[in-house]
């Protein structure tokens, strides 16, 4: 691939719901070319296919790998099928970007990391959230030692598009999504972003867990993300995953952790908010309003900086498509992270530390199950992470 050029790259989509269409138009953005997705069903992917323009559906997951086209997958489908086909991708020789979680246990992202990293192919997690500029420009602010020692890390992540009993989703599923919902599926971006900005993996977390919401009205037919209204026929079902928790996190520099996580939080549509306070200075940046970063001091006056390529740091600079003034949102950060990602297929294997890898994505694994050990046996849990390879 050495010697290529963007436009030359070819790539595939498995999954057409919401975040599968994301990928694509991301992906269109960058000039690379898009051979086809693969749905659920043929029909499905047809229809999802016509709908966004492009050529027609690849009939199964079998005939996508087939294509000696396509030289990158990316896998958006329900989290029990991500083990597999991000199996069969890397077999067939692709490159691979995985929605998280990467799969549904530790043993099964430890075999993904394994074949990933033996098979020199680029293989990346979808931790989008990083990819906002003025997140990459806190990242070397604080790597440089802009707010000092980090003591402490505050935040949430709260939506509301599971607030009523008669709203629905397949990650309500445990077979489909796994046995966290609310952690797994948001939480881990919290816990990813905070990772990353801080430089530190999570040492401990004490976890609890509540399922407000214990019985759901399940529609008879299939539900799109964030969909709002109910359907008239439904199936009661009794919900066994969490609706919010609250965790409490030991960072392994020794900084100290607590946040919110909620899919029932009336009028929060996708809020993530984290707040560093450092020995020296304090940052604070919240997602639903991306272009702000506030950054707190004790002894002169608190700033707010405005994501402007003129004013932040190289990273935050690299990170930005638009001057200042033009809102860069959560569409964008699709396009940074393929944007690094692409230039590690250009140059022929990965680039390590440019975007989050199948290693990152299997740690988030182990501290997801490490949260739900903590809430299942009301204690703290150590994060034992076991060498793989």
């Amino acid at each position: 691939m050495a010697g290529a050029t963007r436009g030359g790259i070819g790539a595939a989509v498995v999954g057409t719901g919401f975040i599968g269409t994301v990928h694509v138009e991301a992906l269109r953005r960058l000039g690379i070319q898009v051979h086809g997705v693969v749905g659920s069903s043929s029909a499905r992917g047809s229809e999802r296919a016509k709908a966004a323009g492009l050529p027609p559906a690849y009939e199964s997951m079998e005939a996508m790998l087939a294509d000696e086209r396509v030289d990158v997958v990316h896998i958006t489908s329900p989290n029990h099928l991500h083990h597999a086909h991000a199996k069969a991708a890397l077999a067939a020789g692709k490159h691979v970007v995985c929605e998280k979680p990467l799969a549904m246990t530790s043993t099964e992202s430890a075999e993904l990391l394994r074949l990933a990293e033996s098979s020199g192919l680029v293989h990346a997690v979808n931790f989008n959230i990083r990819f906002y500029p003025l997140c990459q420009h806190l990242h070397q602010l604080v790597r440089e030692g802009g707010l000092g020692q980090v003591r402490l890390v505050t935040g949430h992540y709260l939506q509301d598009w599971l607030l009523l009993e008669t709203d629905w989703n397949w990650r309500l599923d445990p077979k489909l999504g796994g046995s966290l919902r609310a952690v797994s599926d948001i939480g881990s971006h919290w816990l990813d972003l905070t990772s990353f900005l801080t430089g530190s993996r999570v040492a401990s977390v004490s976890a609890d867990l509540e399922t407000f919401i214990k019985v759901r009205h399940q529609p008879a037919g299939p539900v799109e993300t964030f969909a709002t209204g109910g359907a008239k026929d439904s199936v009661a079902r009794k919900i066994t995953t969490e609706d919010c928790a609250t965790i409490l996190v030991r960072y392994e520099n020794g900084a100290l952790g607590s946040f919110a996580v909620s899919q029932v939080s009336a009028g929060r549509k996708n809020s993530l908010r984290v707040e560093i306070d450092g020995a020296i200075g304090s940052a604070s940046w919240c997602s639903e309003q991306p272009d702000e970063l506030w950054l707190g001091h004790r002894e002169q006056p608190n700033e707010l900086l405005p994501r402007d390529p003129a004013l932040m740091n190289e990273a935050g600079a690299a990170a930005s498509f638009l001057p200042g003034g033009h809102v860069e949102g959560f569409a964008d950060t699709f396009r940074a992270l393929y944007n690094a990602v692409y230039a590690a297929v250009l140059s022929g294997g990965p680039a390590e530390g440019r975007y989050p890898t199948f290693a990152d994505g299997h740690d988030e694994m182990v501290v997801c199950e490490a949260v739900e050990r903590s809430a299942r046996e009301a204690k703290r849990v150590e994060i034992k992470r076991k060498a793989v390879g």
